[in-house]
């Protein structure tokens, strides 16, 4: 097979990690776990499989005050508001705001921080993330007269990932450092608190649940999905890969619909393919693999 089809390839299963990604986070959040039980086990079995190959192989400063500040972002508030977003909302609204608004959050952030001039065709993609964003809260509010409360979650949780994304490649943290520092930081901070006071729903009823969120969360979403994304950057270029991966919005809220029967609306149809079409216009230049990398 050529390294061009072989791109083509890693491109399609990181493609379909992402959109699993939402997928799944919505099955846990309506599940008997809870949000909180979700991140646990996300950030412990990342942690637990990819210490021993930091340990014996690719060791690092682990304790690097930038290592820190990011995966506070990017891991502990991220799976905070995300997970919780996940639990109010549906999946279908979640497939507009998160893959949605990155690149929207990250196009604005990195003119604010980093002073990086963006090319136009960036702005018209910020236009039409706008305007899908605007159709599905339309929906929304002519449907209930009011906004969700997980909608606000799932913003502010693709506002942290997109500030994680702009520290990492301000910073030049690698995507090792990136994905290895999050889970782990993540992880000593976020487990005895949810072990000390949160509130907890695991049990030996719930295994099939538990394994879902065990392999997704902590191996498909962190790990295979980083080395199948960097590979396909590496055979196809980010550009082309930035295409592909804009189609995450419009595939996992299909599926969503159908897989949750959730409410099904022109506004909301609308939504999906307008995001994205904007973020096929932004993704094109703007996620490198170091930014991109460790997402879902």
């Amino acid at each position: 097979m050529k390294d061009t089809q072989k791109g083509y390839l890693y491109a399609s299963v990181a493609v379909l990690i992402w959109t699993g990604f939402i997928l799944v986070s919505r099955m846990g959040g309506i599940s008997d776990l809870g949000p909180y039980d979700v991140i646990a086990i996300r950030y412990l079995t990342c942690t637990c499989l990819l210490l021993p190959v930091w340990w014996f192989k690719y060791r690092f400063n682990l304790l690097n005050g930038k290592l820190i500040a990011a995966s506070l972002v990017g891991g502990l508030a991220y799976a905070l508001c995300t997970f919780r977003g996940f639990q109010l909302s549906p999946a279908s609204h979640a497939a507009v705001l998160l893959p949605g608004l990155m690149p929207l959050f990250i196009i604005l952030l990195s003119a604010l921080i980093n002073k990086k001039p963006q090319d136009k065709s960036k702005y018209l993609g910020v236009v039409i993330i706008t305007l899908g964003v605007g159709a599905m809260f339309y929906q929304q509010f002519s449907a209930t007269r009011n906004f969700s409360e997980g909608h606000l979650w799932l913003i502010a949780g693709a506002f942290c990932w997109s500030l994680f994304s702009v520290l990492i490649s301000r910073w030049n943290i690698t995507p090792w450092e990136a994905t290895v520092s999050l889970a782990f930081i993540t992880c000593i901070l976020y487990l005895p608190v949810y072990i000390a006071y949160l509130p907890k729903s695991i049990s030996s009823e719930w295994w099939p649940d538990i394994l879902l969120q065990i392999f997704y969360q902590g191996v498909l979403a962190t790990i295979v999905q980083m080395i199948f994304y960097v590979k396909a950057v590496q055979s196809i270029g980010p550009a082309s890969m930035g295409a592909m991966m804009a189609t995450v919005p419009v595939l996992s809220g299909i599926i969503a619909l159908f897989l949750f029967n959730e409410l099904i609306s022109t506004e909301l149809v609308a939504g999906l393919i307008l995001v994205s079409i904007g973020a096929w216009l932004t993704h094109s230049k703007l996620f490198q693999a170091k930014l991109i990398s460790t997402n879902a």
